[in-house]
């Protein structure tokens, strides 16, 4: 997979998921709301290769920038997360 979904700038959504099994979305950032701020290159999905799996989907990763008060509840900082493209959805909620 060369490309991805999302551009830099495209307003994004985690999912808001709990699985019984290895992530890289860390619980603190599952279903809020950040900007893609670059692709930065296909890999393996962690979330099935860690379970000593070999059918492991390779996926495109997105550096996504959070506010820190989203994520925390305070803050005037941002984050900046490298997650998966499976881990995001399009964010078409207009209250932001």
């Amino acid at each position: 997979m060369a490309e991805g979904r999302f551009a830099p700038g495209a307003r994004v959504r985690t999912f808001l998921h709990d699985p019984p099994h290895h992530t890289r979305l860390p619980r603190y950032a599952r279903g809020k709301r950040g900007v893609i701020v670059e692709p930065e290159g296909p890999d393996e999905l962690p979330d099935i290769s860690a379970r000593g799996r070999g059918d492991a989907p390779v996926e495109q990763i997105y550096a996504v920038r959070f506010e820190a008060r989203d994520l925390w509840g305070e803050g005037d900082h941002q984050v900046v997360l490298d997650l998966w493209e499976s881990y995001l959805e399009e964010d078409r909620d207009d209250e932001r």
